[in-house]
């Protein structure tokens, strides 16, 4: 069950389909006078903040425990699959990461190769 907390923590607070209501709640957490409000509108902006609302939602949905069949269960379930979910995050934001710099390389790569190429191109006709 953390891997699509996980996801929907992920996309509300990071992918482009959310972008827009992100920046809302950006700027409205940096300027709304009210603390409350302030926090309220982070929530939306912080996947670790955000995945312990999903992770509740979750819960309730599914009633989900571990160890204990009371409410115990519950708490155990809540703190476990937060902390699963943000592992899942980190190691997804770290792999988007390494992606990005490969790709970043083999552009530079390319632009290299492509004035190797240009160079030897001019000293041909020259």
């Amino acid at each position: 069950m953390a891997v699509p907390i996980a996801c929907v923590a992920w996309t509300v607070t990071h992918e482009e389909i959310f972008r827009e209501p992100r920046e809302y709640c950006v700027k409205k957490s940096q300027e709304e006078k009210k603390l409350l409000s302030r926090k309220f509108f982070y929530l939306f902006t912080c996947e670790y903040c955000f995945s312990h609302y999903v992770s509740a939602l979750f819960l309730i949905v599914t009633k989900y425990k571990l160890l204990f069949d009371d409410w115990r269960g519950y708490l155990i379930s809540f703190f476990a699959l937060v902390f699963i979910a943000n592992v899942y995050m980190s190691l997804f934001a770290y792999l988007r990461q390494s992606l990005k710099v490969e790709k970043i390389e083999a552009k530079l790569k390319d632009n290299e190769w492509h004035e190797v190429k240009e160079e030897i191109e001019e000293k041909k006709e020259g």
